[in-house]
């Protein structure tokens, strides 16, 4: 039997994190292939697309590594 040591995660559900290219509210996590993948929830554009809007405009699967904590 291989036990497994799996690290505790830095981001919890509902915290606003940034990354490269912008920020977003982490909506769910996963601890896969020796790292926490987080899936991130990008704000709505202001201006609403002439195709109108079912939902989130963008959610993004990260990698802990790639995300930073906004403030507190």
């Amino acid at each position: 039997m291989i036990a497994e040591f799996i690290k505790s995660r830095s981001f919890h559900r509902h915290q606003q994190v940034s990354f490269v290219g912008g920020e977003g509210i982490v909506r769910n996590s996963k601890y896969e292939n020796g790292t926490w993948k987080y899936l991130v929830e990008m704000p709505l554009a202001p201006v609403m697309p002439e195709f109108g809007r079912i939902g989130a405009e963008t959610i993004v699967l990260l990698d802990e590594i790639e995300l930073a904590a906004i403030g507190n």
